[in-house]
């Protein structure tokens, strides 16, 4: 069973067990948190498309580590002929999480 799930906007295909970088939350670790935008659902071939989410379902997960950094990105801008160059490096805020399950109603 597998689902697609809009997490802090951004869409997410999950399974059980299933471990994710996701945007920063204000959570603890450990702390239990639900989505409810479930935009499709594949049960074992049945699939189940949401106008716009499935209702009733809901993906809950654990938060593992709230103080993940992602990769880091160089930005790099450079105007020709006019000397002038500058290179700004940026990682984003992450959140760890694990998919624990996939609930129908």
């Amino acid at each position: 069973m597998y689902a697609i799930v809009d997490m802090q906007g951004q869409q997410f295909k999950v399974e059980a067990g299933k471990k994710l970088f996701i945007n920063r939350m204000d959570t603890e670790k450990g702390a239990i948190v639900e989505f409810n935008k479930v935009l499709l659902v594949d049960n074992e071939g049945k699939v189940k498309i949401g106008t716009p989410t499935v209702k009733g379902a809901k993906v809950v997960c654990e938060v593992l580590d709230n103080e993940c950094r992602g990769e880091k990105i160089l930005v790099f801008h450079k105007k020709r002929r006019k000397g002038y160059k500058k290179l700004n490096g940026h990682r984003q805020d992450l959140t760890n999480v694990i998919v624990k399950e996939i609930v129908l109603a």
